[in-house]
């Protein structure tokens, strides 16, 4: 089959792969439809992740057609359509019987390794490196899907992939993040980063019962998406001041809850804790440049929650944990616990509450996705979300 491939730092390439085949009674083979780039694909591709390997497969954001079931599958028959989670869960774990679906004990092969470097294991992940699991990933033709009678949910109706295809990820990962911020109603939420999830993450605020929602970026077709999609207040953070700004639109006091939607690879202009962070990443002093995270910690009202759905990689530095500590904040993290979401967020689509497909800014053919991948990292061409079709 076709596959998009990684080969070191900024070196993705369409070549041949091994076709997937059932390993194991509780899979199924997909035959992909619809797949996407994600943002934390670009952690990937910007060599951050630790335990990639010449030729994996990328690719989390997956969907499409039932062609191999195992003998051990009950949910899924063939030309059954479906949704695939970038998380892999067994569903019998301590973890996932809690719903805790990302944090499974038994889907990543590569668990000591992961203890190791993390204290814990979280999940397998498609697609993301040895470090979850080492999983060929949707980025390709056809897909192996473990556990599959935990994560795909079936897709029963005839809404085109646009609508659906983020259930893999990016639209629960928004409504995780934003219901990890504890938002009650009237609560103004302040969102770093104006990419795809942090789209959602806005979308799912307004569900919440926030009453004003502040997006902060610096790219104007993402802050446009979240003004005339979000409906949200923006800030560019190249013309103002974050703080000020904040301080501003909340009479001094701080927005409620913070998301920060950007993670390891912050943007943040001339400020000098970026300019350090850049200078330690360029020495490979640190993988992670954190100032999104800094920001929210000093911006936060007293006792506010803070919710990081971005990823991070390594260790942290010049973390505020005095204004943390002090201003009495929470923070909530974690990769999502895709399949709690499912059921709920789909409902959501059926009854027209939200179209997904509003993010999409780009389709194109697999054969396309390492010219897309420079595209979306640079932010070029009014890229934010893009979509491929094997």
């Amino acid at each position: 089959m076709k596959a998009l491939r990684w080969h070191g730092t900024g070196d993705v390439r369409v070549e041949d792969a091994p076709d997937p085949r059932i390993e194991d009674p509780g899979d199924v083979v997909i035959k992909i439809t619809s797949t996407a780039i994600c943002g934390s694909d670009l952690h990937l591709y910007d060599g951050l992740m630790p335990m990639m390997e010449k030729g994996d497969v990328l690719g989390h954001e997956p969907m499409g057609v039932v062609v191999e079931v195992g003998s051990g599958v009950r949910k899924l028959k063939k030309g059954d359509r479906v949704v695939v989670p970038f998380t892999i869960s067994c569903g019998a774990c301590w973890f996932c019987e809690r719903s805790l679906y990302s944090l499974c004990d038994r889907s990543n092969p590569n668990a000591e390794a992961a203890r190791a470097m993390l204290g814990a294991s979280p999940a397998g992940l498609l697609g993301y490196s040895h470090l979850v699991g080492g999983f060929p990933g949707g980025q390709a033709e056809y897909l192996r899907v473990p556990f599959a009678d935990v994560g795909p949910i079936k897709i029963e109706s005839d809404l085109p992939d646009e609508k659906v295809l983020f259930l893999s990820d990016i639209f629960p990962t928004g409504y995780m993040a934003a219901e990890s911020a504890e938002i009650e109603p009237g609560d103004v939420v302040a969102v770093w980063g104006c990419g795809p999830v942090s789209q959602f993450v806005i979308q799912s605020a307004w569900m919440l019962g926030a009453g004003r929602v502040i997006a902060i970026d610096r790219v104007p077709e993402r802050l446009e998406m979240a003004r005339v999609q979000g409906k949200a207040e923006t800030i560019d953070f190249m013309e103002e001041k974050v703080y000020d700004r904040l301080m501003e639109m909340t009479d001094g006091r701080g927005p409620d809850r913070c998301v920060d939607g950007v993670g390891c690879e912050a943007h943040a202009g001339g400020s000098l804790d970026a300019v350090l962070d850049r200078a330690k990443v360029a020495l490979h002093l640190k993988t992670d440049r954190v100032h999104v995270l800094r920001e929210a910690i000093m911006c936060c009202r007293k006792g506010g929650t803070i919710s990081i759905p971005g990823v991070y990689i390594g260790m942290l530095d010049g973390i505020p944990m005095g204004p943390l500590m002090n201003k009495a904040l929470t923070i909530k993290t974690g990769q999502t616990h895709v399949p709690r979401y499912l059921k709920p967020l789909l409902k959501k689509i059926e009854d027209g509450e939200i179209d997904p497909s509003f993010v999409i800014t780009h389709t194109v053919p697999l054969d396309d996705a390492p010219t897309m991948y420079k595209t979306f990292r640079d932010k070029e061409d009014g890229c934010v979300k893009v979509v491929l079709k094997p």
